[in-house]
């Protein structure tokens, strides 16, 4: 049940954030190049998206690596949905995540930093 919920709230934000260009939102080009950024930030231990980037990074492999070819040359077409699935939900991950690291970003730099004096 946590999954299909996971999988929803992916698909969800996909199409949010799809749209959201146009209303105002992050553009594609912000979000491409927030990438970078967002990977350093969470290398460093700043930023808190340690998780998901690995669950991104795992699903990549995933339909990258040879391993995916098994379910493709067994079940043809539907091995191939399963790949469709994951592109998608990995689209839906990296699109949520970049408006998320965005605007923490907006948020840290808002914040000025110095030191509590009693």
């Amino acid at each position: 049940m946590a999954k299909a919920l996971r999988r929803t709230a992916a698909f969800t934000a996909l199409g949010k954030a799809l749209m959201a260009g146009a209303r105002g939102g992050p553009s594609m080009g912000k979000r491409v190049a927030a990438l970078p950024r967002m990977m350093k930030a969470t290398a460093r231990g700043e930023y808190d998206g340690g998780m998901r980037m690995a669950m991104m990074t795992a699903a990549t492999l995933y339909v990258v690596s040879p391993i995916d070819l098994a379910p493709e040359l067994v079940l043809w077409i539907f091995g191939l949905v399963d790949d469709a699935a994951m592109i998608a939900w990995i689209a839906g991950a990296v699109l949520s995540e970049t408006e998320r690291f965005l605007q923490w970003e907006k948020e840290r730099d808002s914040v000025l930093l110095g030191k509590i004096v009693p």
